[in-house]
């Protein structure tokens, strides 16, 4: 994290790179990062370098970009100094092919939000559900995604 501070402030602009570079596979992927917004992230892979051996994009690919929104809705929403994410489960259904590069936007409410501090500082630890949909640059949705996140105190 020493990147991401500066005189012990937390510097919010390098978060993007944090969430695009800071896991050397996902960064080899080549993940891009379309939106970082508190309660909101829209993140984009690409297909070409991510197929498998017909052609389409890769299911583990398609998993990483399921999964990757719970640690990036974490740095734009919550306070990266008081809790961790971890991932306690993730479920996904291939619906389609992907052919082309795939988008996904993962948000969540204030009062939900809200419930999981709460429950942070009274429980030091809080469950929260992120539901996906990876979608094609058609808009078609080829995979749907319920990602099952813990934040911990640390």
């Amino acid at each position: 994290m020493s990147e991401v501070t500066r005189m012990g402030q937390i510097d919010s602009s390098l978060f993007p790179n944090l969430v695009r570079d800071g896991i050397p596979c996902v960064k080899r992927m080549g993940l891009q990062v379309v939106e970082l917004a508190p309660r909101r992230v829209t993140l984009r892979m690409p297909l070409a370098g991510n197929e498998n051996h017909i052609g389409i994009m890769y299911a583990g690919i398609l998993f990483t970009i399921a999964e990757i929104p719970g640690g990036a809705l974490f740095l734009s929403t919550f306070d990266i100094t008081k809790a961790v994410p971890i991932v306690k489960g993730m479920d996904i259904r291939f619906k389609k092919p992907a052919t082309t590069d795939v988008t996904i936007t993962v948000e969540i409410g204030q009062e939900e939000v809200d419930r999981i501090n709460r429950e942070l500082e009274a429980q030091g630890k809080s469950d929260f559900v992120l539901n996906g949909q990876i979608k094609d640059l058609n808009g078609a949705v080829v995979c749907e995604s319920k990602g099952m996140y813990q934040l911990r105190r640390i």
